[in-house]
């Protein structure tokens, strides 16, 4: 009975995303994505983060540096390095939800509630652009593996620099989703 129950619900929910239009689901993607990097800039600043951002474990996925190299790259490639950045980030987050005792008492409840945050909104993005990758063909669905190794060292220094890391790989999120959100708008590239 139950188990009949769960595939008829899993069957409405499949049935529901293949309904949404593409449009729809990039505006949904950005609106969470901006949420996700809006929770990122809100943590690395009250943690008066002045740490510069050279070797982050995703740095070596090749990315547009700015608006007018992004405007040069198709959708799918763009849905790709989002995918690949945001599954990049999985393990790291969990990382750093585990390790906020190592900071000063007053920082540590706010910071493991953001980072919570953080992780569901990651998550329902995550959940999204698979949905949305799967309307747009093989190439939106590659993803770049970035693995993370972890230290066991995890201090301050090492927190603040993941989290410096993380608000520059939400921003490019970001960006990639704002793009493919002015194409699926038709709005003139020096629109977006």
């Amino acid at each position: 009975q139950n188990h009949r129950r769960l595939k008829l619900v899993l069957l409405c929910v499949v049935t529901m995303c293949r309904a949404v239009p593409i449009n729809d689901l990039i505006y949904r993607a950005s609106q969470q994505s901006d949420k996700l990097h809006a929770l990122s800039t809100m943590l690395t600043q009250e943690l008066v983060c002045t740490y510069r951002v050279h070797a982050c474990h995703t740095s070596s996925l090749q990315t547009p540096t700015d608006k007018e190299q992004a405007l040069q790259v198709s959708e799918s490639d763009l849905l790709s390095l989002a995918r690949s950045l945001l599954q990049a980030w999985s393990d790291p987050l969990v990382v750093l939800s585990s390790s906020t005792n190592v900071l000063p008492y007053s920082a540590q409840s706010t910071l493991s509630k953001t980072i919570q945050k953080m992780q569901e909104h990651s998550k329902d993005l995550k959940d999204g652009l698979d949905i949305l990758s799967s309307k747009m063909g093989p190439a939106a669905q590659t993803i770049t593996s970035l693995p993370f190794i972890e230290t066991n060292e995890i201090g301050q220094d090492k927190i603040t620099k993941l989290l410096s890391c993380f608000r520059r790989d939400s921003h490019k999120i970001d960006s990639f989703l704002k793009v493919l959100r002015c194409r699926a708008a038709n709005m003139q590239p020096q629109m977006c």
